[in-house]
């Protein structure tokens, strides 16, 4: 009996004999119509990305973000408005059955229904055709969710107070007089470590520009507002009409 009598080897031709370097196939029987992904592909995907980046990077250092004054938890008064990407969710909230009580159908329920039905679009219409007509499930929910968030943004834009908006996020310029006798009761009354040196704010609300009469002033120094309680301005009458005059006489330039 001889080694190997009855054994039989088979090939498999999946398994080339010879190594061959990774080289990109050759595209040359389909001109113009494929490329090879790497290098050519990624190439092209890096330059367009970076002339977006450069752009973007010119525009942030050309037109650098409005920054507004300290922000005041207190300040009721203060009408908020997100960027511009976020105008129709922000225009919704202010319908009847999106805010209130309602709030969480309006922030959460709509817009996840409006994009759940994008995400399934593709699973309900599943055709091969590609052109737009001939795939009006697709196409319609594209349209009705375009034509939705251009309406509420636009709903947005025109129905928002732009003045006043700029108004209240404005950053003073006043300079304070710190040797001026009102300054000097504020700060002795621990009025600062609320309101800022420079009274501009801090954990409490700005005290420039506050459109009080000096005796609104003096009756909240003497029985507090909000957050401010009361009893915590502990001087004279005459130290309380001097500080209530110098602060109303603080205005914005």
């Amino acid at each position: 009996m001889h080694r190997g009598k009855g054994m039989k080897f088979v090939g498999d031709t999946r398994v080339p004999a010879e190594r061959k370097p990774n080289i990109p196939k050759d595209y040359s029987e389909y001109p113009g119509k494929t490329e090879a992904f790497w290098p050519n592909f990624l190439l092209k995907e890096w330059l367009v990305g970076a002339v977006f980046l450069i752009g973007y990077l010119c525009l942030t250092v050309a037109h650098p973000s409005p920054l507004e004054r300290v922000a005041d938890p207190t300040d009721t008064s203060y009408i908020p408005l997100p960027d511009w990407y976020f105008l129709f969710l922000y225009q919704l909230l202010k319908y009847e059955y999106a805010s209130g009580p309602f709030t969480v159908i309006g922030a959460m329920v709509i817009p996840g229904l409006a994009f759940g039905g994008l995400l399934l679009a593709p699973f309900i219409d599943r055709g091969p055709e590609r052109r737009p007509s001939k795939r009006p499930i697709a196409t319609g929910f594209m349209l009705l969710a375009i034509a939705g968030t251009f309406y509420l943004t636009w709903e947005s834009v025109v129905t928002h107070d732009w003045e006043a908006a700029k108004k209240q996020g404005q950053i003073s310029d006043v300079e304070i007089d710190k040797e001026a006798e009102g300054y000097k009761i504020a700060e002795g009354n621990t009025c600062l470590s609320c309101h800022g040196g420079e009274l501009n704010g801090g954990t409490g609300p700005t005290l420039v520009g506050t459109g009080l009469t000096p005796e609104e002033i003096a009756d909240i120094a003497k029985n507090g507002k909000g957050s401010m309680p009361a009893g915590i301005f502990k001087g004279t009458d005459e130290e309380l009409q001097k500080l209530s005059e110098f602060i109303a006489g603080l205005e914005k330039k």
